[in-house]
């Protein structure tokens, strides 16, 4: 298979990770991700990725606290998934780094725009950890925010649904599948495939998003070789 881009932003959730337990990290899981994401990277594209940690904490759990503090949790569970990631791609044989946005020099490097450019135009994976850095932001607006960043072409979205609906399809065994659907349509029927904050962000930015499944960790690379699979968000 050929890769349709040159760069991309692959962004995870932290659920996608847990596997069947729905909590925590899946091991099989992990290494299943990994191994196709790093085959990405051998067919030449330039890879980064941005974890959610909602396998391990979610901001809104906590909402008998500050919310402040709830979102510094939630950062913290980001980078447990991002060195997860980071061990088992290393495993596969990818170089790999792992970059943050707040600072923790024993575990990552620090996040800089040109010093992530220039990872990955050394064919090296980068993994973002901690969000945005701020509370108030989901990891949603991380990436699109790094996507605009780093000049990515398509924000890959892999999700627990395989596409985008009109309804959740969990609830409702009626709801619409779209296999493309524009980013104001999105916005104006709230339907949830990003915050409205990252949604806006890729409209002004005129990054597409690709939303699929990672049930099977194989749809990565039919995603980035232009298989019809999910549901592609644009203009």
């Amino acid at each position: 298979m050929q890769s349709k881009y040159k760069r991309v932003l692959l962004k995870i959730s932290g659920e996608a990770l847990a596997g069947d337990a729905g909590f925590g990290l899946d091991q099989d899981t992990v290494f299943a991700v990994c191994e196709k994401v790093a085959e990405l990277a051998k067919m030449g594209t330039e890879v980064a990725i941005v974890v959610g940690g909602g396998n391990f904490w979610r901001g809104r759990t906590g909402e008998k606290m500050d919310r402040v503090r709830a979102d510094h949790m939630g950062m913290l569970a980001t980078s447990i998934n991002a060195l997860a990631l980071a061990d088992a791609l290393e495993q596969q044989g990818a170089a790999t780094r792992v970059m943050s946005a707040v600072e923790m020099r024993q575990f990552a490097e620090p996040f800089i725009k040109g010093r992530a450019v220039r990872h990955l135009e050394k064919g090296r994976i980068v993994v973002f950890a901690c969000g945005t850095g701020n509370p108030f932001f989901s990891t949603d607006t991380a990436a699109a925010l790094r996507a605009a960043e780093i000049g990515a072409e398509i924000i890959l979205l892999a999700k627990r649904v395989d596409a985008v609906y009109d309804s959740d399809p969990e609830k409702n065994p009626n709801a619409v599948r779209f296999d493309a659907i524009s980013f104001s349509e999105v916005l104006a029927r709230n339907l949830g495939v990003m915050d409205a904050t990252a949604t806006s962000l890729c409209m002004e930015n005129n990054i597409p998003i690709h939303v699929f499944g990672l049930h099977d960790p194989e749809n990565i690379i039919r995603a980035v070789s232009g298989e019809k699979i999910g549901t592609l968000v644009s203009k």
